[in-house]
């Protein structure tokens, strides 16, 4: 009797275990819990280089919130390896970090090169603080408050500001960070990465080897053999109106996740999608989109990954003296362009400044002269709030019209000002609360007062 308990129940038990891989909690959720503990754990250590604890205990036990307790992870320090997994046992993730180009999941293998590097060619260039022209332009009572109003209690009540950069004519005026992170630390920007991959179509068209209204130009939807999704542009997935059903809803079971964390070939599963609306019609922000048309401009830079990687630092960040940027790769080697560059504060803030300089670096013409107001205009069925890869503010944010805005999860905010001719970036963790960054660019606004017989812009 004894033996046919044991057997009905192992089957019972068995049949459990399989239920539960072949459901969406098998599939999308559980895989996605440990691929982003791995992947973050990887990335956040040896990119950022935030100790393992502080990144565990900011960016993922909030997150996971009751399931961070049954998820634990290894790191191998000498392979620079994360794996991570359900009790110890179930729904295994690995992550791999490589010089120059982060950290990658390793689902299955699929040509992965963990011995393929593309180092950095220099150090992170600091900018100096220009204490002469904060003083100059600035209510400097007034900014340090709007700094320490961005910082002070942010560890109680859960907003976890990491670091903010000012920038005011391209000067840096302010810059404060958090213990256990620095100048030096690279933040994740998660969807501030989506305006790199705008600001890359902005240089492959300036260079005249892109037009972003051309259709028939994303190889992994040409690749489906469905006419109808050639209409397909660039500008339509920079947009969010490709019309394809990869809704992003952030909850672990949603496309968006099952892509990020449980596929080798991103731009295969987001063209693979049920087309829901024709491009243009429909206006719904996710991740996807931006991942097709990373993959598109991405094949425009060279033929390896390496030769990719030098283009896109070549074309963008050297010539802004941006060297502390990377951004990662999945593991069929195509850029994450929706959600996975690091960079520090000030090289963010680099960035943002291409656009007050109208596309300018060092005397060469980075992005057309009309680049800004392509970013800048509202896409059709936004509210107004979403431009090409930039959000806008709406009449509630209080903040100056002209503003276009990277935007990232977890917090990351670069506001980028032209009237004030200010550049703000803030870091942190912050979930289910306030980051606060709307006040803190508010507030530095407000702090500004140019000097007599001047004025800002």
């Amino acid at each position: 009797m004894l033996r046919i308990i044991l057997g009905a129940g192992g089957a019972v038990l068995t049949a459990a275990v399989v239920a539960l891989n072949l459901s969406p909690i098998g599939q999308i959720y559980l895989p996605s819990a440990t691929g982003i503990v791995a992947k973050q754990m990887c990335s956040l250590t040896w990119v950022s280089g935030l100790e393992p604890d502080q990144a565990r205990s900011l960016y993922l036990d909030p997150l996971l919130g009751d399931a961070a307790g049954a998820l634990s992870y290894s790191m191998d320090e000498e392979n620079r390896e994360v794996s991570a997994s359900l009790l110890g046992l179930f729904w295994t993730q690995r992550a791999v970090w490589r010089d120059g180009l982060g950290c990658t999941l390793v689902h299955g293998g699929h040509g992965f090169d963990p011995a393929l590097t593309v180092p950095v060619a220099r150090d992170f260039q600091p900018m100096p603080l220009d204490t002469a022209h904060r003083d100059a332009w600035f209510d400097t009572d007034a900014l340090d408050a709007a700094m320490a109003s961005a910082f002070d209690g942010t560890q109680a009540d859960g907003s976890h500001t990491l670091g903010v950069a000012i920038l005011h004519q391209g000067r840096l005026v302010a810059e404060h960070y958090a213990p256990g992170a620095s100048a030096e630390t690279r933040f994740h920007g998660w969807s501030m990465t989506k305006s790199v991959i705008a600001t890359l179509a902005g240089s492959l068209a300036q260079d005249g080897a892109l037009d972003i209204r051309a259709e028939g130009e994303i190889p992994a939807l040409a690749a489906v053999g469905d006419p109808r999704l050639d209409a397909i542009t660039i500008e339509a997935l920079l947009r969010m109106t490709g019309g394809l059903a990869i809704a992003e809803l952030n909850n672990g079971t949603d496309p968006n996740s099952q892509m990020l964390f449980t596929q080798w070939d991103m731009p295969h599963f987001a063209a693979t999608r049920q087309r829901l609306y024709a491009p243009g019609e429909h206006w719904q922000y996710m991740s996807g989109n931006t991942i097709l048309a990373s993959d598109a401009l991405q094949r425009r830079l060279g033929d390896s990954l390496p030769e990719q990687v030098a283009a896109l630092r070549a074309r963008i960040f050297e010539p802004l003296d941006i060297y502390s940027a990377i951004m990662e790769p999945g593991e069929n080697g195509v850029f994450q362009g929706s959600s996975y560059m690091y960079a520090t504060a000030q090289d963010w803030a680099r960035l943002c400044q291409l656009y007050l300089d109208n596309g300018v670096a060092n005397g060469t013409r980075i992005l057309p002269e009309d680049w800004y107001s392509i970013v800048a205009e509202p896409t059709p069925n936004s509210g107004g709030g979403y431009g090409m890869g930039f959000w806008l503010p709406t009449e509630a944010t209080g903040l100056p019209p002209e503003t276009i805005m990277m935007s990232g999860f977890q917090g990351q905010w670069g506001y980028v000002m032209p009237e004030q001719e200010l550049v703000i970036v803030r870091f942190g963790a912050t979930i289910g609360v306030s980051s606060r960054s709307g006040r803190l660019a508010r507030e530095v606004v407000a702090a500004l007062q140019p000097p007599a017989g001047t004025t800002a812009g």
